[in-house]
């Protein structure tokens, strides 16, 4: 649901022994505005996570870890943990 590249860590470990990935954030922690649905809460998680990667100056990302917080056994909210990278556009079209 993002316009950044998501990748896995081994994936971007490999990426950097190659020279073609380089971490600009680590650990970035976001909340994304509660969306009354899953998918809502995901689709607002995405924005968000676009949104950072960009500001970042990156094209990429790692997500490293996620959860869902109940806030009133009707809405949750979607925390999510991920470092951000900038990448070569080229490694990026052709993964």
């Amino acid at each position: 649901m993002t316009t950044s590249s998501i990748l896995n860590k081994s994936q971007a470990e490999y990426l950097y022994q190659l020279d073609k990935c380089r971490l600009i954030i680590k650990d970035r922690n976001y909340a994304a505005p509660i969306g009354l649905t899953a998918k809502r809460d995901v689709k607002n998680a995405a924005k968000g996570i676009d949104e950072w990667v960009q500001l970042d100056n990156g094209n990429a990302f790692i997500l490293t870890n996620y959860k869902w917080i109940n806030f009133d056994g009707l809405s949750t909210q979607l925390q999510l943990q991920f470092d951000t990278l900038i990448c070569d556009e080229d490694i990026l079209q052709s993964s």
